[in-house]
């Protein structure tokens, strides 16, 4: 079960709903970072002290409860760490302050991922500080930045907002010798002397809790409080000494619209407030990850989430890192290593990294690709086209996106990366007339048009795999470039992977290749990530059920054979991946993508009622087009599949809390797709006219009319998308590796893009549920309250915990399924031995269904569906869900007979 910590949500309250996630059958808790995180986080990825649990959440000892209760119900837990990155700016993080205080002096230098050397002389040695609201110039004149003394810490720094900039202690005796205390004075002498003798950094401290013993004195603060009035930037000899005094830091202050260009430290995508760690390092492996392995050596932690593994300079190399320190504290236990990894099309998590799989983003995609009719593909996508006038076809969009994200968000990484790769050119009297302006066109066309993450070069150089990728992109690149350019991608092919950096001679030559490597593949990562899923996502509505974290929206549906493929093969590679079908970083609950899969059944339809909506829509605005229609058509599928299941078009309050989800949906949409807002720039008219429009769909008399069609459109389609998110549930739950329930999600998962699906969950509800205990029929009857969901699960993982061997390493066996509708069904068994369990879910069945009802059992559409057992030898009595009527069978199972009582199925022979 993975939780989401929070000051809100602390481990104590996790600890009280231990029982009842016993009860429901989960193994461990799946718990997000737990070590302290900026105040206020929502997430805990945005961390300020690896060193200890946060406060926030109850520190240690809470921890130590915690444990001790998922103990005595025999539960393990899972941590999530954050390897990549840490927060920085503001006043809270130790290590950056220390680092901003002394600049490569600090050993917290190498800490961070940062350029140092830079051609233009106002960032050579110069760490780049992009916080300010506006440009440096205008904010220091108009008092933006103010000199500050912390008395209790004896230091000065500079302030911003929220933001705190450490003055070098080196600068101290200017602003101690010039009042009138002969003890400041003193003191300032001793500042002075740092630099004659020893580390200057060292001796500072002793110093810094002097000044701070003088500043318990009033008199003491005052006089400094007087002294700093000379940096008062309103006036003209205020603003020069202020601004000589930062210009002797080793940092420089700037707008945070200067980030994109010159930002010259990696950050986690293109977010400022994150800065990216070199844990390639081994101080820096053994300093951040320090508490995990004391959490790991003391028995806490059974199991490790590595988040974004794609964003390190060596990310194999980290985890058999990992992986043997783990071992080392761990010899009489195997704790598990998994990685968050968005894997493409047909790529594979090596092998050889030493963990034990992915956290499941590719298993979202294999059981959606199963749910979507492929007859749906062209008419939707025609659909979209017509009315948007976006491209027809998600590849075009993504593409732009790339190409808008190279040139804007990360157009600083992108000239880094380019940098390296003119250096690597001069280095070699071959190369050396490359041009930059080549390299530059050269290297974006291949960035836009790489079809995975990253690649994974050693100093072997590229894996037989990654060159299957490089090929595919060099094939792009070369329709993008002119055959001029062509000669430049040969030695890119060459430089990143192609010819192994270990065959140059140690030295100079080396090191510049093996340096443009590493930024090349930690700039593919973030791009796609940056275009894909938070631009692309956001301007492509053929279906958003396709939209999804770790999904190729190329691809709109598979055939049942390829997800019998996928299975077979992480059964025989990672057995023990997790499988997700929701997650913290989901655009959509797993539940409101099973429900607009069905549209993809249903496209003429679909087009029918979009033909009716869009002219009362145009009523509802008061200044046409807005919103745009791209919006538009969004809304509306969102809508459809987010529609509460007990909310009728008049209910006011229930209409007011749903108004104030899809409006904070909505905002974030816009400004992600870039198209007519954008975070850096939001377009507030726009805006606001949206905001107007979706007030008076949801919440006005106006609206009525509109809002009932959609009401009941949603109502249309809802009872094939529970049978959907009940078929989905239960492939994860049975399918070759370990499910992931995301909290909340024992229900139905109507939720939207986080921070819609972080909300608190009642867990007080889902309790009264599982107390219930209701019959099959009643679960069914009332299927709205998300009960049926529930008690699947329930069954399910008990059946589980009571035969894990036949779960955990079982063999994969799809069933061959024949007769008239074959093909709406998926049938695998899993055996271990003379054990046997036989999976069936429906699939494709919206036309099947009916409004207000899940029952499909003894319709006829299985009446002449058969299922084939191949297992000779093995007693076939059969016991499935809710203690239903044991099926006995030979060689053939009735579907009919399979789907009895209840709409999908796990039987196990008895």
């Amino acid at each position: 079960m993975r939780l989401q910590f929070h000051a809100g949500f602390t481990l104590d309250d996790a600890r009280e709903q231990v029982p009842y996630f016993a009860r429901l059958g989960i193994s461990h808790l799946y718990a997000s970072p737990l070590l302290t995180a900026r105040e206020g986080s929502m997430h805990g990825y945005d961390v300020v002290d690896p060193t200890h649990v946060s406060p926030a959440l109850g520190g240690e000892d809470a921890l130590r409860r915690l444990v001790a209760e998922l103990r005595a119900h025999n539960m393990g837990l899972l941590l999530d760490i954050v390897s990549n990155h840490m927060a920085v700016g503001g006043a809270d993080n130790p290590w950056w302050l220390d680092l901003l205080a002394w600049g490569r002096a600090s050993p917290y230098a190498e800490f961070f991922d940062i350029q140092w050397h830079s051609a233009d002389p106002l960032l050579e040695g110069v760490l780049l500080l992009p916080f300010l609201g506006d440009d440096y110039g205008p904010t220091l004149q108009a008092g933006g930045i103010a000199l500050r003394f912390n008395a209790q810490q004896g230091t000065f720094h500079a302030e911003h907002g929220p933001h705190h900039f450490p003055i070098c202690p080196l600068d101290y005796p200017a602003l101690l010798s010039a009042t009138h205390l002969p003890e400041l004075q003193a003191l300032a002498q001793e500042f002075a002397a740092l630099t004659q003798f020893g580390n200057p950094r060292d001796q500072a401290a002793a110093l810094h809790r002097q000044l701070a013993e003088l500043g318990r004195s009033p008199t003491t603060v005052a006089a400094i409080e007087q002294h700093l009035l000379r940096y008062d930037s309103h006036s003209s000899e205020g603003f020069a000494r202020l601004h000589q005094l930062l210009e002797r830091q080793s940092w420089r202050l700037a707008s945070w619209r200067t980030a994109a260009d010159d930002i010259n430290w990696r950050r986690f995508f293109d977010v400022n407030e994150l800065a990216g760690l070199r844990v390639e390092r081994a101080t820096v492996f053994e300093a951040t990850h320090g508490k995990l392995f004391d959490l790991i050596a003391e028995g806490l932690v059974d199991g490790v989430r590595v988040d974004h593994i794609d964003g390190l300079a060596d990310p194999g190399g980290y985890c058999r890192k990992l992986r043997r320190r783990i071992d080392s504290l761990s010899p009489d236990r195997h704790v598990p290593i998994y990685v968050e990894k968005i894997l493409g099309g047909q790529e594979q998590l090596p092998t050889d990294w030493g963990v034990d799989g992915t956290t499941g983003y590719e298993f979202m995609n294999q059981v959606s690709l199963l749910q979507h009719q492929p007859d749906g593909e062209q008419a939707l996508a025609l659909l979209w086209a017509a009315h948007s006038h976006r491209p027809a076809d998600f590849k075009t969009e993504a593409l732009l996106a790339r190409k808008q994200t190279l040139n804007g968000a990360l157009a600083g990484d992108f000239e880094r990366v380019a940098l390296a790769l003119q250096d690597v050119a001069r280095s070699d009297i071959m190369t050396r007339d490359l041009t930059l302006g080549a390299i530059r066109r050269a290297l974006q066309a291949l960035v836009i048009h790489f079809p995975v993450y990253r690649t994974y070069i050693t100093a072997a150089g590229r894996s037989e795999a990654d060159d299957a990728v490089f090929e595919q992109a060099l094939a792009g690149a070369r329709e993008r470039l002119s055959e001029a350019d062509w000669p430049v991608l040969e030695h890119l092919q060459q430089w990143l992977g192609g010819a192994p950096w270990r065959s140059r001679p140690v030295g100079r030559s080396r090191t510049l290749l093996k340096q443009a490597c590493v930024r090349f593949q930690q700039l593919t990562s973030p791009t796609a990530a940056k275009a894909v899923e938070d631009t692309a996502f956001y301007r492509y509505g053929r279906l958003l059920s396709r939209n999804d974290v770790g999904f190729n929206a190329e691809c709109f549906s598979a055939p049942v054979e390829t997800f019998h493929h996928a299975c077979e093969t992480r059964l025989a590679s990672f057995p023990d991946n997790l499988l997700a079908t929701a997650t913290h970083d989901h655009k959509r609950g797993e539940d409101c993508r099973a429900r607009l899969a069905v549209l993809s059944e249903r496209s003429d339809w679909y087009a029918q009622c979009v033909a009716r909506w869009l002219p009362l829509a145009r009523q509802l605005q008061v200044d046409p087009p807005d919103p745009n229609r791209v919006d538009e058509l969004m809304l509306f599928q969102i809508i459809l599949s987010s529609w509460p299941l007990d909310l009728h078009p008049d209910d006011r309050p229930g209409l007011e809390r749903y108004h104030e989800r899809i409006w904070q949906w909505q905002l974030k949409a816009l400004r992600e797709s870039k198209l007519d807002s954008q975070w850096a720039a939001p377009n507030e008219p726009y805006e606001q006219a949206v905001k107007a429009f979706i007030e008076r769909l949801l919440l006005q008399p106006e609206g009525l009319s509109l809002r009932t069609e959609l009401y009941e459109a949603a109502q249309c389609i809802a009872p094939a998308g529970a049978l959907n998110g009940l078929a989905q549930c239960l492939l994860k739950l049975t399918s070759p590796g370990i499910p992931d329930i995301y909290q909340g999600c024992e229900g139905w998962d109507l939720s939207l893009v986080d921070p819609d699906n972080r909300r608190p969950v009642d867990y007080a509800h889902h309790q009264q549920m599982l107390d219930a205990d209701l019959s099959p029929q009643a679960l069914l009857a009332d299927w709205r309250s998300g009960a049926v969901k529930q008690a699947m699960i329930a069954r399910t993982l008990n059946l589980r915990a009571r035969h894990p061997q036949l779960f955990s390493r079982g063999r994969y066996i799809p069933l061959e399924v024949r007769g008239e509708n074959a093909d709406h069904l998926v049938a695998f068994a899993r055996q271990w031995n003379e054990q046997v369990a036989v999976i069936v879910v429906p699939r494709l069945i919206a036309n099947y269904t009916q409004k207000h009802t899940l029952t499909l059992g003894k319709t006829p559409i299985w009446s002449e569906t058969f299922i084939e057992l191949p297992f000779d030898g093995i007693d076939l009595k059969f016991k499935g869900f809710f203690d239903s009527p044991a099926v006995t069978t030979n060689r053939t199972l009735r579907v009919s007979d399979a789907l009895d009582t209840f709409p999908v199925t796990l039987m196990i022979n008895t």
